[in-house]
């Protein structure tokens, strides 16, 4: 099946507000899957990110982390256009400007021109003219940290993607208030996906707010954790799907979530312990490049398990 196939009319996302949670590549997939919803939609997106060119800015300039919200902003548009094209523009050479993606620097000027972040991503989505909602998950600078079993402690995404033991627990510096539109949107949400992504770096920070935190636990949405396709680089390969779960659940300090969408052929996990939370096997792989998401399968998955959600549960 074409990674671009139309999408069809999905029953049961058809007036759900959906709010998605999580960062770079998979949070991006979600957003693109889910575009037909429009306003409808919202992504909370992670900004500790310090590698790449996000982290030559921020070790040059400080502020947030702009690279996943503008690799979201980028991949909710299907069809590219000039200024999507644009927007993702990165330099090449050697000089000061290779690697850097014009979109971060974009971004970056909004927030050194003293407009809030959340107002220069909106004004962002108006230029390339994109309807769904996307909020980082704080507007100030915060790096992601980790505790080790010798009882270090390491700071920054790309020390943390890079530990082969796992860590015993994550936390923020400084600990950072949440967005607050970010929190209204949780409030709204009649559905609250989570992943896929890197599950230390990607899916676990906006997790870490007390206020988000808080937020979720309140919340009447049902809650799917969407699984990632491939085997995870790192200390996180580490987990199984469960203790992912698991850590989830340990963090936000409840019991949070209803389905688990994952796709067929992965070793079985055992959710002995986890009976509330019906699992959905499917097909979700692209055509062209396996370890990814096809837009129209995840779709259709998310818009099933709603659907087995709202049989059971509703």
């Amino acid at each position: 099946m074409s990674d671009l196939t139309p999408h069809r009319r999905y029953d049961y996302l058809n007036n759900l507000h959906v709010v998605a949670i999580g960062g770079g590549h998979g949070l991006g997939r979600v957003m693109s899957a889910l575009s037909f919803m429009k306003e409808r939609l919202t992504g909370i997106v992670t900004t500790t990110d310090n590698g790449g060119s996000t982290g030559r800015i921020r070790q040059q300039q400080g502020g947030i982390a702009w690279g996943d919200l503008r690799n979201c902003l980028n991949q909710i548009i299907i069809e590219p256009t000039t200024a999507s094209a644009l927007f993702e523009y990165r330099f090449g050479g050697n000089g000061e400007l290779a690697g850097h993606n014009l979109g971060n620097l974009m971004l970056k000027a909004l927030e050194n021109m003293h407009i809030r972040p959340l107002d220069g991503v909106n004004l962002i989505r108006d230029l390339l003219r994109v309807k769904s909602h996307l909020i980082p998950m704080s507007e100030s600078p915060v790096h992601l940290a980790a505790s080790t079993g010798t009882g270090t402690s390491i700071v920054g995404e790309v020390s943390i993607d890079n530990l082969t033991e796992l860590p015993q627990s994550l936390f923020l510096i400084p600990l950072v208030q949440a967005t607050p539109e970010a929190l209204q949107a949780i409030e709204q949400a009649d559905v609250i996906l989570f992943g896929p992504g890197s599950f230390f770096t990607s899916i676990m920070p906006p997790l870490l707010l007390p206020e988000m935190s808080n937020a979720l636990k309140k919340s009447p949405a049902k809650k799917i954790f969407i699984d990632n396709l491939g085997i995870e680089l790192g200390a996180a390969a580490k987990l199984s799907l469960a203790h992912r779960i698991q850590w989830i659940h340990r963090t936000i300090g409840a019991e949070i979530l209803d389905g688990v969408i994952m796709p067929t052929g992965k070793s079985a996990v055992d959710f002995s312990n986890m009976s509330a939370v019906t699992v959905l096997e499917k097909r979700l792989n692209a055509d062209d490049i396996s370890y990814r998401h096809d837009r129209t399968l995840l779709a259709k998955a998310i818009d099933e398990m709603v659907e087995e959600l709202n049989q059971h549960r509703f």
